[in-house]
């Protein structure tokens, strides 16, 4: 009997604390979803009332407010930016840190340590500010910073956690896969593209997935490598810039119309890629 009401009384208290769980949770959707609502909401509706505030539904649904976000601010033309940009910083991303991961997990060569402590101190220290004016010099003195390359370039720098993310996953990699394949004639780039590559695909979804996350919502760098060439304005450049785009005065319905525009293609990729995505940084975590 005693055991009974241990087991009735442990399982009610499970239930309580589940329960909790499950609160806590919701609350937790819903204090992350709201911010995409509204905005998404607010997109149809008009300035008067978004400044009003008075009612959480749209009056009438305005679709016209996107129309004038992609004629009157040119956002078709951004959008094109952005997405040339993302896919560039993605792959050059995914290249770059998987060739640095693979030779400092697989190889030991003077400056190993200096170059692991370097990784290791962008990690935990803003450079952004600090490296962006060079980096505008640098692109101005060899006459590309007129050029989508340069945004490219600046954005593709600072990926010392993806890089970790790759060698701690070539780690957990067997070695005597090496050795095979370089017994049967591969050489070090022979291994890296027909062993590690393949078996690298988790982690450099992981990796490809947070550079294109990063280029895609990146401002401020945008921003200041646009200032010269306002064409090369990407899409979160040009959605700050609609709050002024009609005689100065702030356009918020416009504005949420462009980002809710800006907001679409990170989900799509989250949803179709959410299984790679998690499947990348568990494996990452087990074998690093």
């Amino acid at each position: 009997m005693k055991q009974l009401k241990k087991r009735k009384h442990m399982s009610a208290s499970d239930m309580g604390v589940g329960t909790i769980k499950w609160i806590f949770l919701a609350a937790m959707i819903l204090f992350t979803l709201y911010p995409v609502i509204y905005t998404v909401l607010g997109s149809f509706k008009t300035n008067a009332e978004l400044t009003q505030g008075n009612h959480f539904l749209p009056e009438e649904w305005h679709f016209e407010n996107y129309y004038r976000a992609f004629v009157e601010a040119d956002f078709a033309h951004y959008t094109l930016n952005s997405v040339i940009v993302s896919f560039a910083v993605t792959l050059l991303a995914a290249v770059t840190c998987s060739l640095a991961g693979f030779i400092l997990a697989r190889r030991d060569f003077v400056g190993k340590k200096l170059i692991l402590g370097l990784y290791m101190s962008m990690m935990f220290v803003s450079l952004g500010s600090v490296t962006l004016y060079p980096i505008y010099e640098l692109m101005r003195a060899m006459k590309l910073n007129k050029t989508i390359f340069a945004l490219v370039v600046a954005l593709t720098g600072g990926q010392a956690t993806n890089v970790f993310l790759v060698m701690g996953f070539t780690k957990g990699i067997p070695k005597e896969l090496d050795e095979a394949a370089t017994i049967d004639g591969c050489s070090i780039y022979g291994v890296y593209a027909k062993i590690l590559l393949p078996l690298s695909k988790p982690i450099l979804a992981v990796v490809a997935l947070f550079s294109f996350r990063n280029a895609w919502n990146d401002y401020i760098t945008s921003m200041i490598m646009s200032i010269a060439t306002p064409k090369l304005k990407t899409l979160t450049v040009a959605v700050v810039q609609l709050k002024y785009s009609v005689n100065a005065a702030a356009e918020w319905h416009i504005m949420l119309a462009g980002a809710s525009i800006a907001i679409i293609p990170i989900l799509v990729v989250y949803l179709f890629a959410n299984k790679q995505f998690i499947a990348g940084l568990t494996s990452g975590a087990v074998k690093g």
